[in-house]
């Protein structure tokens, strides 16, 4: 197994903190990883991205130019990272913020409303959780039971308040992600 997956979206969104969590879980599976940060030149709300790679095996290169998910926050993103997939890999799209759908039709696209969801939830700020547990139903990079322990030890004792929020989140995002078969 090999993935290279990019999340992409605004500062505010998450991107970073799922990006990491992914990584970090990876690790907790003795899986070899890596986690490359990449953010706009603005300094509140510009774009905000990240690359994981996930593989069974040693990584050559953490860098990634042609992702085999890419998990989009916005419609900017859309319009940035979608022409950069490869062929019949997975777009896990935000459809609450995007303006214009998915072009691509060699791609399996997951289309979910994250940030609607999560408002329903109680915060717009758990649709990273959303958008990671669908994304994992369809490519099973890691276990969703070490992705909710590693949650709970990286936001730790002082953010304890947000666990059961966002373990929330994750859980409707893999329901969401059942129920919504990807489209080639």
């Amino acid at each position: 197994m090999h993935e290279e997956i990019i999340f992409a979206g605004f500062g505010g969104q998450g991107v970073m903190f799922v990006g990491q969590l992914l990584a970090y879980t990876a690790l907790a599976e003795e899986k070899h990883v890596t986690w490359i940060p990449s953010y706009g030149p603005e300094m509140r709300g510009g774009t905000a991205n990240c690359t994981v790679v996930v593989s069974d095996e040693p990584i050559g290169s953490p860098v990634c130019k042609h992702p085999s998910v890419a998990v989009i926050f916005n419609n900017p993103s859309l319009e940035k990272y979608e022409a950069m997939v490869t062929p019949g890999g997975l777009l896990v799209v935000n459809s609450s913020m995007m303006v214009h759908p998915p072009t691509r039709t060699d791609l399996e696209v997951v289309m979910l409303p994250a940030t609607a969801t999560a408002s329903e939830i109680g915060d717009v700020r758990v649709s990273n959780m959303i958008m990671l547990g669908a994304m994992l139903i369809h490519r099973a990079l890691v276990d969703r039971a070490t992705v909710e322990h590693v949650l709970i030890e990286k936001l730790g004792t002082r953010k304890a308040h947000l666990q059961a929020i966002n373990l929330t989140a994750f859980e409707r995002g893999i329901t969401l992600g059942q129920t919504q078969q990807a489209s080639v």
